[in-house]
């Protein structure tokens, strides 16, 4: 384990340390903008890292995505502290872009609308996934993996809704309608999985299709219910694709 962390650390330090230097130097403008923007660089850089060293793979079956994350547990608990971490450190310290994320409540309600809603983005794969033998589509996912795959889809994918639904839908609602800051939000946070789609794996328009129907099941329970519910859904439909339940 600890030399394919410190493969992957050799891997996006030299990213990670430019996009650290551009967000301390935008620090001092007004507009949030251009940080949101660079966490949303160094976010990609990081997920998408984790694909040539086998820490997750992504295809395609039939037009029909897959994801499996790695087996090891002691990787899937670092990555998901550690994101949780860093997520809640740029909370801390930029008050200005914890501002823009509406959290919502944290109610039944709202817990309700976002597995619904992790159940609607995931529901089209997960009913045309069982045409395709589990073998071609990633493979069988041991039972004792599931808890820490869970709790690491819903931290890892909060990160992500902070920053898109959170930082992203929140500052675009400034300064245009909601529902037009809800489909940008939605069609930017699928052009990020475009390189993934493209060049790291070979997944192609299936993963932007579904990343797009995803995006935008979020970026609308966001303006309904808040980033909870969006957390909760994203986290959701990414733990029913990668658990092979279907």
């Amino acid at each position: 384990m600890l030399p394919d962390l410190l493969a992957y650390g050799v891997r996006i330090l030299p990213g990670l340390l430019l996009i650290g230097a551009c967000f301390a130097l935008a620090r001092g403008e007004r507009d949030p903008l251009l940080r949101i923007m660079t966490l949303v660089f160094g976010f990609v850089l990081i997920r998408d890292a984790m694909t040539p060293l086998g820490f997750w793979r992504l295809g395609v079956a039939g037009a029909v995505p897959w994801l499996r994350f790695t087996d090891q547990v002691g990787i899937l608990l670092l990555f998901g502290l550690g994101t949780l971490a860093l997520t809640l450190g740029v909370l801390r310290l930029d008050g200005e872009l914890s501002s823009l994320v509406r959290w919502g409540r944290f109610i039944p309600v709202t817990v309700g609308w976002g597995i619904g809603g992790g159940v609607l983005a995931a529901g089209p794969v997960l009913l045309l996934s069982p045409l395709t033998p589990i073998a071609q589509r990633g493979g069988n996912v041991a039972v004792t993996l599931l808890p820490v795959l869970l709790a690491f889809s819903l931290v890892g994918n909060l990160a992500e809704e902070v920053l898109f639904r959170g930082f992203l839908q929140g500052r675009l609602e400034q300064h245009t309608g909601a529902t037009r800051a809800a489909l940008l939000s939605a069609l930017l946070f699928a052009a990020c999985h475009a390189f993934l789609a493209s060049t790291v794996t070979d997944a192609g328009w299936p993963l932007l299709a579904f990343t797009l129907y995803e995006g935008l099941i979020c970026a609308f329970l966001r303006l309904r219910s808040g980033v909870i519910a969006a957390a909760l859904a994203h986290g959701t439909a990414i733990f029913l694709l990668a658990s092979a339940l279907v």
